[in-house]
C-alpha cells in the first residue's frame, strides 16, 4: 500500500489474543518486528486479564467502554480504571479509554491522566471523505 507500518496500529479484543494466546503473541511478535503497532481492545473484561497482559507485547491498552462508561457515579469504576492507566503506566504501555460519553468523564481521564480517548463525547463519527 505505501503506508508505513509505523503508521498503522492493529486491534486485537481480549477475548480473542487470550483465546488464541500462542497465535496471538507470535502474531503480534513477527509484526511488530517490521514496525507495526497493536491495541488491545476490551481490557478489563476478561477475568483475568492481567495475568494475560504479561505475554502480549501491545503498544496501547483499550480500557473497556464498561468500566469507564459509569465511573464518574462509582467509585470503583474510577478505581478500575486507575488502576489499569497504572499497571499500563509501569509496562510501558499507553492507554485509552473507550465509551467517553460526556465532559464529566473527560476531565475524570484527564485528571487520571490517560493517554488518549474515544467517544461521542468527543467527536460524532463521520467519514473519511
Amino acid at each position: 500500500t505505501g503506508i508505513s507500518p509505523e503508521r498503522i496500529v492493529f486491534e486485537i479484543t481480549e477475548t480473542a489474543a487470550v483465546g488464541n494466546l500462542a497465535k496471538a503473541m507470535q502474531f503480534i511478535r513477527v509484526l511488530k518486528e517490521m514496525g507495526f503497532h497493536f491495541v488491545l481492545d476490551d481490557f478489563g473484561s476478561g477475568l483475568s486479564s492481567f495475568a494475560y497482559l504479561k505475554n502480549l507485547q501491545v503498544d496501547f491498552l483499550k480500557i473497556d467502554g464498561a468500566f469507564v462508561r459509569d465511573m464518574v457515579g462509582s467509585s470503583v469504576q474510577r478505581a478500575l480504571v486507575e488502576s489499569i492507566h497504572q499497571i499500563g503506566q509501569v509496562m510501558g504501555i499507553r492507554t485509552i479509554a473507550e465509551s467517553v460519553e460526556n465532559r464529566a468523564t473527560l476531565e475524570m481521564l484527564r485528571d487520571i491522566g490517560l493517554d488518549y480517548v474515544q467517544g461521542f463525547g468527543i467527536a460524532m463519527p463521520e467519514p473519511l471523505s
